[in-house]
């Protein structure tokens, strides 16, 4: 067993969530399973559903006990939101590597080169807009989660914590990006 202070065997980590999310995405439109992840819809599909998360509202249920939390949030236009993807399953956690966005035409990549949901924890990040808060409910759009996400934490968005200049990315990702959102990485 490994008993070095920081290995996983011996930090005996818990996360609780702090809220869920609520909105109207029953599944999500990539499918994660023991041979990685695909496509729930077409390429067609796929690029629509993206294009439409967004516009689209959710709201964020922070519980009412940890409303404190969100003092200051709304003076923020953008938040970075951290959710549990509860609906990879556990065949899905167990996955290596994946052709991105289930791509066949894209080579098979390690997980951690990817942004799937399939992953041994399918903690996942989405920057999103703050619209409105209302007690412990955010208002937001461009949140790519599935109803009833648990929500592991927030933090607001601040631009100059994060790279201008420099920033390397792969041409398949770069391709990836320019096709279902329309903007270059």
């Amino acid at each position: 067993m490994n008993t070095h202070p920081t290995s996983p065997d011996s930090c005996g980590m818990i996360l609780r969530p702090v809220g869920f999310i609520r909105n109207t995405v029953r599944e999500p439109f990539l499918v994660a399973g023991r041979d990685g992840i695909s496509m729930r819809e077409g390429p067609d599909a796929s690029r629509d559903h993206v294009k439409s998360v967004k516009e689209a509202i959710s709201e964020i249920v922070i519980d009412e006990n940890r409303v404190a939390l969100l003092d200051g949030i709304e003076e923020y236009s953008h938040i970075t939101v951290l959710y549990w993807g509860h609906k990879v399953p556990e065949e899905g956690r167990s996955v290596d590597r994946v052709h991105p966005m289930g791509r066949t035409d894209i080579p098979k990549m390690g997980i951690f080169s990817t942004c799937s949901p399939a992953r041994p924890n399918p903690v996942l990040a989405t920057v999103v807009r703050l619209h409105v808060r209302r007690g412990n409910v955010l208002e937001v759009a461009g949140l790519d989660a599935v109803d009833g996400s648990p929500v592991i934490d927030i933090k607001p968005y601040v631009p100059a914590q994060y790279p201008k200049g420099d920033v390397r990315v792969p041409a398949w990702m770069d391709r990836l990006m320019r096709e279902v959102s329309g903007r270059q990485v």
